[in-house]
């Protein structure tokens, strides 16, 4: 679904003048203020029955904005003195300031958002907006959840719940608050985080969801911001939540997290000692079957195994048939002169070898068997991430290689699906490093 401004962007010259020819006065003058008209589809509240709406989404996919108009279209009637929806409204911020400085007088605040005959009242002493029909908001902050004992709404504004740090307190709070009316409601505006509370309210059955990255809102945003986070965060885990606006799960007692793998960011890497393609073959085919992992990995080999440091360089990952995997993992050793494929031959054994050879004959080719389990098999790898000695190169795409590193444990993959690349990631380490290092001795000093 498309939106006016959507359609007057690409409708033709002649489209529009005859559009907006064919407007009384009172129609155009009002046009800027009918959010409907202008809104993206993840702005607009959705249908039904709902108790919450969240709307997550990436930094500047205008979550405010859509709050804003929401909080318009509960307390505004026909006129400007006529009753709406809701009568009195909770305003939540993490702190007083950012409740005042972004909801309500921010760019994509309420009172920017108001035309001039609706615009309500700040009252700084009361902490409140009063509309002329008699409808107020009340600003509270999430450090003081005990300033929601006792008041009570018909609808409520929450934002950026998920970086709150007296989240659950202060959610539960306003949940008792929150009987007013027929029926209640609550919008959530959020970056997503992996945080208890916000799992938890897009698990009820009651919730309802809009999604948007940064991205859709682009024509709102400065072209140099777009491009500067873009090139940063593109393609990595912090990018798929800040930039895509994914909730991005930690499991407890995984090998990886977030923060490490932040920690192991980098945007150069030296010249490779040794670098080799891995590959976690599909063990099905077609269009409902696993992905093939493929991982790019390189090593810089001098002095002391403890000094070795290695690169994660690119996630080529591929979901298809055998020939079709077979010619990506061909392809990324070409693109990173690799020198070597190594392929986990547990599923297929002597198959995968001869599908490689099919794409290239002269391919050189190691296999490997597993003789532990994925979460055993990658805790020493894990090890090396915490002692810093593992880089992931911004460019290579790795955020969906993030994802599955932050749910797996020693006693296995707790996410969904095959952790294709993660384990293809694995064996490129255990090839690089960690074989290497077990059949190297230290030179001993001859005694004299």
């Amino acid at each position: 679904m498309r939106s006016g401004a959507a359609w007057l962007a690409s409708a033709e010259p002649q489209e529009v003048d005859a559009f907006l020819e064919g407007l009384s006065e009172n129609a155009l003058m009002a046009l800027p203020w009918l959010f409907e008209f202008w809104a993206l589809p993840h702005q607009l509240p959705p249908e039904g029955d709902w108790k919450s709406w969240v709307i997550m989404g990436g930094r500047g996919a205008g979550k405010t904005r859509a709050g804003s108009e929401w909080v318009r279209r509960m307390v505004e009637g026909s006129t400007a003195a006529a009753p709406g929806r809701c009568h009195r409204m909770a305003l939540i911020g993490e702190t007083f300031d950012q409740v005042r400085e972004v909801m309500v007088f921010g760019e994509s605040g309420i009172l920017a958002c108001s035309p001039p005959d609706r615009r309500p009242v700040w009252e700084a002493g009361r902490k409140r907006l009063v509309w002329a029909n008699g409808a107020t908001a009340q600003v509270f902050s999430a450090h003081e959840p005990e300033a929601l004992r006792g008041p009570q709404f018909d609808a409520a504004w929450v934002d950026e719940l998920a970086k709150w740090k007296k989240a659950e307190d202060t959610w539960d709070m306003l949940q008792f608050a929150l009987r007013l009316g027929e029926h209640p409601q609550q919008v959530i505006t959020t970056t997503p985080r992996n945080v208890g509370v916000l799992k938890r309210i897009l698990g009820n059955a009651s919730t309802v969801v809009t999604h948007a990255p940064t991205d859709a809102n682009r024509a709102y945003l400065a072209e140099s911001f777009l491009a500067e986070v873009q090139a940063r965060y593109a393609g990595t885990r912090l990018g798929r939540q800040e930039l895509d606006g994914v909730l991005l799960d930690d499991i407890e007692g995984a090998l990886w997290t977030t923060a490490m793998l932040e920690e192991a960011r980098t945007d150069k890497v030296p010249r490779m000692s040794r670098v080799v393609v891995a590959v976690d073959p599909a063990v099905t085919a077609g269009k409902a079957s696993d992905e093939c992992g493929i991982i790019v990995a390189g090593v810089v080999t001098e002095g002391d195994p403890r000094d070795w440091r290695a690169y994660v360089l690119e996630d080529a990952t591929v979901r298809g048939g055998p020939t079709d995997w077979a010619r990506a993992a061909i392809a990324a050793m070409d693109r990173h002169g690799a020198e070597k494929l190594v392929a986990e031959v547990n599923q297929g054994g002597d198959l995968v070898e001869s599908v490689l050879r099919q794409v290239d004959p002269l391919v050189p080719f190691k296999a490997l068997r597993a003789g532990r389990g994925k979460g055993l098999r990658a805790e020493p790898v894990a090890a090396l991430y915490e002692q810093g000695r593992i880089k992931h190169l911004r460019s290579g795409e790795l955020g969906a290689l993030e994802d599955q590193m932050c749910q797996m444990t020693v006693h296995g993959f707790e996410g969904r699906g095959s952790p294709d690349r993660v384990d293809a990631m694995v064996w490129a380490i255990h090839e690089l490093m960690i074989e290497p290092a077990a059949g190297w001795r230290r030179p001993q000093m001859r005694r004299l």
